[in-house]
């Protein structure tokens, strides 16, 4: 099972939408522990959250949706209530076009219900790097939200380092915190420095000991399909998520379309 974070994370939106999601219903908890409160979800529900979020891009309100999901719309309806919906997303002004690729994300995540290429997920040791580093908060994981934040941060930090005379030694990282302010974003790129003396941080990025790991192609606000894949592939191979993941940019060019990304996630067996 999921934190509310770590499912936050995966289903690319807010904790404090889950949370209202939950107080009306529309998508309750796996499980709630009755000591201390903390809601867990389980991966099988992207499936509802997906149907949720694409819904509400559609213009539905939130009564209306709940309605038409307990009604059970079939997948094929619903592809095609998205596609009209793109249609008209087409037509308007630019500013629209980052909610119609996140419409886009939805929808390939519910295209992809049911299949797990487990062929495209490997378990691997991540060792510890050194890296340079610079943080900002990002209200929460939306892709809107991270991209402006993440983007800006990794500019500033290369700018320092090479203005530092420092080398690079690898690709960048991003990882996350969960913070009571939002999301501390950790822009990181592996570097040959010593600590101090710097205007960024540097420090010794921890090892992953058992990751979950898959590779993205194309642009990191078209992500969150292949990071729910990874997440049902955690969910039903046996292992339990120990983190937020990190993303390592294997290959960055001009056009996004080319990106290579790796998402690793900190798991363990869940005897273990």
């Amino acid at each position: 099972m999921f934190g509310i974070g770590e499912f936050a994370s995966a289903g690319r939106v807010s904790v404090r939408m889950l949370r209202h999601y939950d107080a009306l219903g529309l998508l309750l908890p796996a499980h709630v522990d009755a000591v201390t409160g903390y809601r867990l979800y389980e991966a099988r529900q992207l499936s509802r959250l997906n149907r949720i979020v694409a819904l509400k891009d559609l213009g539905f309100t939130l009564a209306q949706v709940r309605v038409i999901l307990d009604e059970k719309v079939s997948t094929g309806e619903l592809h095609g209530m998205l596609r009209l919906r793109q249609v008209e997303l087409q037509s308007q002004v630019a500013a629209d076009s980052a909610r119609l690729r996140q419409v886009e994300a939805r929808i390939l995540s519910i295209e992809r219900e049911g299949a797990m290429p487990a062929s495209d997920v490997q378990i691997k040791k991540i060792p510890a790097v050194r890296v340079a580093e610079l943080t900002a908060l990002a209200p929460d994981f939306e892709p809107e939200s991270i991209g402006p934040v993440a983007g800006p941060l990794f500019s500033d930090l290369a700018g320092r380092i090479k203005a530092a005379g420092a080398a690079m030694t690898g690709a960048a990282v991003a990882y996350y915190d969960e913070t009571p302010d939002g999301i501390l974003v950790h822009a990181a790129i592996p570097v040959a420095a010593e600590p101090g003396g710097h205007d960024f941080a540097v420090l010794d990025l921890p090892g992953i000991e058992q990751a979950a790991t898959i590779v993205h192609h194309g642009p990191m606000n078209e992500v969150m399909p292949t990071g729910q894949t990874l997440a049902r592939w955690i969910d039903e191979s046996g292992y339990r998520p120990l983190g937020l993941l990190r993303e390592v940019y294997l290959e960055v060019a001009d056009d996004q379309e080319n990106w290579v990304t790796e998402l690793q996630a900190p798991v363990a067996t869940l005897d273990g």
